[in-house]
């Protein structure tokens, strides 16, 4: 037993492949952005209403969900340094169509096959850093890993939105595609599998769980239904925000590239304060309800009420404002809901649970985009439509958090699942709290 309570050294080489992972995620990212940011000049070329251009953003989850699942099962049996490998070899291809001329149904099909892609990335590439580190170091380099998506953003898209009003939108995706093979050609030279994989699987090879008991827990609950509400603020802000700053509040394509950063310099600091404050508090021996599951929720529920009151002020730069801060603070779930699955997940099964997670809070990523564009062109004026679909959005955040807050219990999870399974307690080698 004390042998379990000392904490496992990082191995060499976690560092250098958190950044390679982070890189990922950040081209992951700049491709769902690239829509969002020109969307004015691409319902202007392919003249679509607001309800078609919702449906070109929803079209990216359509196999987004369904693809994380089957590859979140693949990487229970195959290495995720080739998984990630083929996903970023997938978005590359998918992008080079749209350097093109291409019409609406091109282009859903596109985007159908990058949300394939995608679909499985955050999950496979949080199952791949915590093979490079013990659960009591994990929480960090999931914010870091986290910070791709921020950084993502706020690189690419000052970059972007200059080839955007430079050139085309057609030539930004074109782009992204040859920056997603440059960074297959960079994992394929220094991408390694993780070696506490081999180091864990002789105490857990014996050990499952059925996937009944993990799905029905309610922290997985909790976790599905927290994420969920963060991520339909995040698929609006991927697909909508820059088409509001534009259309609904009358900033140019040149100040819109720069105001559509702000919302992930927020959430960036929000996500790395919540990452390290996570970390320090489960390194003080508090329980992993509080340090994981309370520090993730409360913010969701803060954020939601600060953008409830779009709605009800004047001035372009006030309703920014809560955009920024209210949608920035939904980062802090993402932070700690991986760490909390792997807590009493088994390491053989951590694979496809990550994965089933991502694949149904992204259910979001679907309604959102559509409810949004459905609400804009159904409403007496624009502007109208724009705040109330951000109030449908703020009562989805609140009541995403509070559920969070009643459900996640990682460490009262653990506990009773070791107790059910007396017989192996070294299960995922860290003892219940």
């Amino acid at each position: 037993m004390a042998a379990q309570s000392t904490p496992q050294p990082t191995p060499k080489g976690a560092w250098k492949i958190t950044f390679l992972l982070f890189l990922f995620m950040l081209v992951n990212f700049a491709d769902k952005i690239v829509v969002g940011l020109a969307g004015v000049p691409i319902m202007t070329d392919l003249k679509l209403e607001p309800e078609q251009f919702g449906l070109l953003g929803s079209s990216f989850f359509f196999l987004f969900s369904i693809s994380a699942i089957v590859v979140g099962f693949v990487v229970n049996r195959v290495a995720t340094r080739w998984v990630l490998l083929v996903l970023a070899v997938i978005w590359s291809l998918a992008q080079f169509p749209m350097i093109g001329s291409v019409g609406l149904t091109m282009f859903l099909i596109c985007r159908i096959i990058l949300g394939a892609g995608e679909g499985p990335a955050a999950a496979v590439a949080a199952h791949a850093i915590y093979k490079w580190f013990p659960d009591e170091k994990r929480t960090m380099p999931t914010a870091i890993l986290s910070q791709g998506a921020a950084f993502g953003v706020i690189v690419a898209v000052p970059a972007l939105n200059w080839v955007i009003v430079s050139y085309s939108w057609h030539h930004a995706f074109g782009a992204l595609g040859l920056i997603g093979l440059l960074w297959a050609v960079a994992w394929l030279m220094l991408g390694r599998e993780g070696p506490l994989v081999e180091a864990s699987t002789p105490s857990v090879a014996d050990v499952r769980v059925p996937y009944f008991r993990l799905l029905t827990s309610r922290t997985f609950i909790g976790c599905c239904a927290a994420s969920f509400g963060a991520y339909w603020a995040l698929s609006l802000g991927l697909t909508w925000f820059t088409p509001f700053i534009i259309k609904g509040l009358g900033f140019s394509q040149t100040d819109a590239g720069w105001i559509s950063i702000l919302p992930w310099i927020f959430g960036a600091c929000v996500v790395l304060i919540t990452g390290w404050a996570s970390q320090a508090l489960v390194a003080r021996g508090v329980s992993t309800r509080v340090a994981r599951g309370v520090l993730g929720a409360t913010p969701l529920i803060v954020g939601g009420a600060i953008m409830a009151m779009l709605a009800h002020v004047e001035g372009a730069g006030m309703r920014v404002a809560l955009l920024v801060v209210g949608g920035g603070l939904t980062g802090s779930i993402y932070v700690v809901c991986g760490p909390m699955l792997s807590e009493f997940t088994p390491v053989s099964q951590r694979g496809a649970i990550l994965a089933i997670y991502g694949a149904i809070y992204t259910l979001a990523g679907i309604i959102a985009p559509y409810v949004m564009g459905s609400v804009i062109q159904h409403s007496v004026s624009m502007l109208d439509g724009y705040l109330t679909g951000y109030t449908i959005n703020a009562a989805t955040m609140v009541a995403s958090g509070v559920l969070g807050l009643l459900l996640l219990w990682p460490n009262t999870e653990r506990a009773r699942l070791i107790a059910d399974r007396a017989e192996a307690p070294e299960f995922l080698g860290r003892p219940a709290e």
